[in-house]
């Protein structure tokens, strides 16, 4: 458990099209309220989200706060615990996320990887493995948020388990 920082404006965009926004100079009283539906909305769509990728996760809660995603729950193993963490912090308007969700069974935990400009599986497997045809087993790790092995992007944030 703990706190993940993210890029936030490098993630997928779940709702579709970026937040509205309402201009500084048009600020009402309402302001507040507005962001508070705004932030229950958000997290409306990412626990939809969490669900259409099929994780299995007990009392999912997602409370959405600004750029803040506190996540709750309780799954079976640590690496459907990264991968939800890494869902909610590869999305567009995400900073950060408060990881509070329970494991059952106790496993070493995966490092998480930020991709830089021209990353590729086979050279981050080279980085962190020492051998670059280890790619598959980071590719495997970030299924379903990865459908192609050549479809990574600057700011993502990818899980890399330990070896066997």
């Amino acid at each position: 458990m703990g706190l993940f920082d993210f890029i936030k404006e490098a993630g997928s965009k779940i709702m579709g099209t970026d937040e509205a926004t309402e201009p500084q100079s048009q600020a009402t009283k309402y302001s507040q309220e507005i962001q508070k539906i705004n932030d229950r909305r958000r997290a409306m769509g990412l626990a939809k989200t969490v669900e259409t990728l099929g994780f299995e996760i007990e009392d999912l809660g997602i409370r959405v706060d600004d750029d803040l995603v506190t996540v709750s729950g309780r799954v079976l193993d640590q690496a459907t615990k990264e991968r939800i963490v890494l869902v909610l912090g590869n999305t567009a308007g995400i900073a950060r996320v408060d990881d509070q969700i329970e494991v059952e069974a106790a496993e070493p935990e995966a490092q998480f990887y930020t991709v830089e400009s021209g990353d590729t599986l086979s050279g981050i497997a080279k980085k962190s493995y020492g051998n670059a045809m280890k790619y598959p087993v980071i590719f495997e790790a970030n299924k379903p948020m990865l459908s192609d092995p050549d479809k990574i992007y600057p700011g993502q944030v990818l899980r890399i388990p330990p070896l066997d």
